[in-house]
């Protein structure tokens, strides 16, 4: 059922998200759109009629990036000043964007139809952090396993260049280079070989189309600057060599994935970034369980991993964790990340040692 009063409140508490992540413009954005929404156009009324889990649906950020959009395609000069930082007054913005919702109803309509798929290459930072503390029980070689893939970006992790707190991962020559603000302990220093990396998505972005890198830029923050630059800079190389993506269903795809014969001294991974919360429950329970039962069938020559960068809800961070079979060690938190990869806090493991199990997109304890 719509709550009208949870759909505001959900691009508050985005602006909060914002703020912390300092993005001042698009925090801006997000407060004045809750104010400003109304049923004057499609949009407002779908907005506020939403029926879902506003937060968890992302639903303010997917009618951020089509307003970004329109800002990058330069088609109204007074939304622009807002996405600019020039038009920085309350009341201002409010009416602004009034007056966007209507003007621009029927561009904005369509982003609403599904989550932002913001594919952020920072991201991979932290999943390479996890692949590191596996290599230290496994050994260095790896298949990976991507879900929630979106355009591919993270399946590039074999290609970017890491510099982890002084840790060097990946070719020197890449034209990519991801360095976080390193905070805390530094991760294990191995030279990782990641033999594969193949993702699904349900709804996979196909960047050799130009509109799907235009789509991407726009759920970047336009605060982001740097971002925006590594992005391009990340299409351009899937546009040069690409990567193994293919469309499909979660569960269905790791189901068959982990059913297909692995090498002798490959570890093979299961990794995802800021996907779990969009899987449905059926899906996320489907995966646990099979990754459980390939767990059980691991062996030292064929070891299984599960690492993961994702939101804690209840407790307002991203986390990575790591899970490996063969071995009692439960799920363990190696690191807390920024969401976006701007900073990573590398933490002694095994930092806990108690089970979680992952609902609703937070980690809950047995």
């Amino acid at each position: 059922m719509a709550n009208e009063t949870a759909n505001r409140a959900a691009f508050d508490i985005q602006a909060g998200y914002c703020t912390a992540m300092d993005a001042p413009i698009t925090a801006r954005v997000c407060t004045a759109l809750a104010e400003s929404l109304d049923r004057n156009s499609e949009t407002g009324r779908r907005t506020l009629d939403w029926s879902g889990e506003p937060v968890a649906d992302a639903l303010a950020l997917r009618l951020v990036g089509g307003l970004h959009a329109l800002h990058r395609a330069d088609v109204d000069p007074a939304l622009s000043a807002v996405f600019l930082g020039g038009e920085t007054d309350p009341t201002r913005v409010v009416v602004t964007l009034k007056a966007t919702l209507i003007t621009h109803d029927s561009a904005l309509l369509p982003w609403l139809d599904g989550p932002p798929q913001t594919n952020e290459a920072g991201r991979s930072a932290g999943l390479m952090t996890g692949l590191l503390h596996l290599a230290t029980r496994y050994g260095a070689k790896f298949e990976v396993l991507e879900i929630g893939s979106s355009a591919g970006l993270n399946l590039l992790i074999d290609r970017y260049r890491f510099d982890l707190g002084g840790v060097m991962v990946g070719p020197a020559g890449s034209p990519v280079t991801i360095r976080p603000e390193w905070r805390g302990e530094t991760p294990p220093d191995m030279a990782v070989e990641i033999v594969s990396a193949s993702g699904v998505d349900i709804h996979p972005l196909d960047l050799s189309e130009p509109a799907a890198g235009t789509r991407l830029a726009a759920y970047v923050w336009v605060d982001a600057v740097e971002r925006q630059a590594r992005l391009a800079a990340a299409i351009a190389m899937v546009r040069d060599g690409g990567v193994d993506l293919v469309e499909g269903d979660a569960a269905d795809w790791v189901e068959a994935r982990l059913a297909e014969p692995q090498p002798d001294g490959v570890t093979r991974v299961l990794m995802h970034s800021v996907v779990w919360q969009y899987l449905p429950a059926t899906s996320r329970e489907r995966i646990r369980v099979t990754m459980d039962a390939a767990g059980a069938r691991a062996t030292v020559e064929r070891p299984l991993g599960w690492v993961m960068m994702e939101p804690n809800r209840d407790l307002h961070r991203h986390e990575v964790r790591v899970r490996g079979w063969p071995g009692e060690r439960a799920m363990e938190l190696v690191a807390l990340t920024h969401a976006h990869g701007a900073w990573i806090e590398g933490l002694s493991a095994p930092y806990e040692t108690r089970d979680y199990v992952m609902r609703r997109g937070a980690y809950e304890k047995d």
